[in-house]
């Protein structure tokens, strides 16, 4: 632990170096500038009011969101815009919405609609045995259709079967741990930092080595949950809350089944994202993607055109084949869907001075110990976009000169290395509702649903309570 300890200090003042060098992504000559570290207080200033302002102006919050987030961003951007020019810093704002945010952005709409036209109804109560069966077959089907999608199919039918609960906000902070996060961690599809890990020479099915810690990990938070969620559901019984069931267990029915057709088109549209920029026909004579040229250097990739096209078709079809009466049983709104993108395209945009920084400083940070690479990968990708810091720490990884392990583009990197990197950006995106896009969206349906959700530093009690101990687990059986 002392090792650890001396770590996150010198991590923590490399951070408050007041200037620090970065190549910026955008600019034709790949010039290295300096970005001072007060660009990132647009950033931290956008996370304190998703955390604070829901608590103390609620009301105020919920109505003016854009505008907030919309003030953070032009914080961002003119001061950049002065420091570095208005080309680079139209290049960075573009080349992060063009092709970042709008590739995500679909890719969560595209299965929030999808899932929507989805329902699962039955005579099962939310009984304890149920509730842990539910969340561990959702996080079986994480890795199969994504978290996103496991978690838009799934948390629905939890909600309803639990409608007649009292406790049960502890229920959907554990279907994020588990169904949003850890449960994507055993194939590409599973979560987009795999995905880039793929892209760039990782085996397809290589990510089936993290199956004994996702084993260790669920078999640990599904005995917890068990436990808790039997007390309060005795308390729940104890004031006389029953089911409204009854021939308990006997009925179970899903309407709108035709929709898996729509989600194996958006699945298969994240594979080939991943598959066709590979292609010598997809590239230019330098090896370049090719695509629609935006401005600078700001193209959207034909791949990635591809994939939004074929999202958004599903998405149609799905709403085209499937009966209105499923939505509203579902109580299907486009509130969630919204608060999401408002919220996301502010976080992206402003979080990119944080981008630029880690970038410049992933090989200067010493992280040559896979206990090392598993926690600042986690830890950055708590509050950072994972799929950026996934893929920092495995170019930095890939510089360190592995003699054996998997070979990839960027290097070859150790099996320990990259089982570190990989759990720390799939498992710790679970520390907060930001860490990643699933966690928020499950708790605006929960809320719409009139379920109480923890506060954002509310939740975070909850990932250090019963994640952080099982993260410590993690290091002392797989990573030292």
């Amino acid at each position: 632990m002392r090792k650890c300890a001396a770590f996150f200090v010198s991590l923590g003042m490399m951070l408050l170096s007041n200037v620090v060098p970065v190549f910026a992504a955008g600019t034709s000559e790949h010039a290295a500038v300096s970005v001072p570290i007060w660009m990132c207080i647009p950033f931290a200033g956008l996370l304190l009011c998703i955390a604070v302002l829901p608590l103390v102006a609620g009301e105020w919050w919920e109505k003016h969101q854009p505008l907030a987030v919309a003030g953070w961003a032009i914080l961002f951007i003119v001061p950049f815009a002065v420091v570095f020019g208005a080309g680079m810093a139209t290049e960075t704002v573009l080349e992060c919405l063009i092709n970042d945010y709008l590739t995500f952005i679909v890719l969560l709409f595209g299965l929030f609609c999808v899932s929507g036209n989805i329902t699962m109804e039955g005579d099962f109560a939310g009984s304890p045995g149920v509730n842990t069966g539910l969340l561990l077959m959702g996080t079986i089907l994480a890795s199969c259709i994504g978290t996103t999608g496991a978690s838009m199919l799934m948390i629905r039918p939890v909600i309803k079967m639990n409608s007649w609960r009292r406790h049960k906000r502890h229920l959907i902070v554990f279907f994020i741990f588990l169904v949003s996060n850890m449960g994507g961690c055993l194939t590409p599809i599973g979560d987009p930092p795999l995905l880039m890990g793929f892209m760039r020479g990782v085996p397809f099915f290589w990510s089936l080595h993290l199956l004994p810690i996702l084993i260790f990990n669920t078999a640990i938070l599904l005995f917890v949950f068990y436990h808790l969620d039997k007390k309060r559901y005795r308390r729940d019984i104890a004031r006389g809350r029953k089911p409204d069931i009854s021939k308990p267990g006997t009925e179970f029915r899903i309407e709108g089944l035709h929709n898996l057709i729509f989600l194996v088109m958006i699945v298969a549209a994240v594979i080939l994202s991943g598959t066709l920029p590979n292609l010598p026909m997809f590239q230019d004579t330098a090896g370049n993607v090719l695509g629609i040229h935006i401005f600078g250097e700001v193209t959207l990739g034909f791949p990635s055109i591809i994939e939004i096209v074929i999202i958004l078709l599903a998405a149609f079809l799905s709403f085209r084949t499937t009966d209105v009466s499923i939505r509203r049983r579902n109580h299907f709104t486009w509130g969630a869907i919204k608060e999401v993108a408002v919220l996301f395209i502010g976080i992206f945009i402003t979080m990119q001075p944080a981008l630029m920084i880690l970038k410049a400083n992933g090989a200067e940070l010493g992280i040559t110990e896979p206990y090392q690479m598993f926690w600042v990968t986690g830890a950055l990708s708590s509050f950072l976009d994972n799929t950026p810091t996934y893929l920092v720490f495995l170019t930095t990884a890939g510089t360190l000169g592995f003699q054996s392990g998997i070979a990839t583009t960027l290097g070859t990197v150790s099996i320990p290395a990259l089982t570190a990197i990989s759990c720390g950006a799939v498992f710790m995106g679970a520390n907060t509702y930001i860490g990643n896009a699933p966690n928020f969206m499950v708790k605006a349906i929960a809320d719409e649903n009139g379920i109480r959700m923890p506060s954002f530093f509310g939740y975070m009690l909850w990932s250090l309570a019963v994640l952080i101990p099982v993260f410590i687990l993690d290091t002392l059986v797989f990573f030292l």
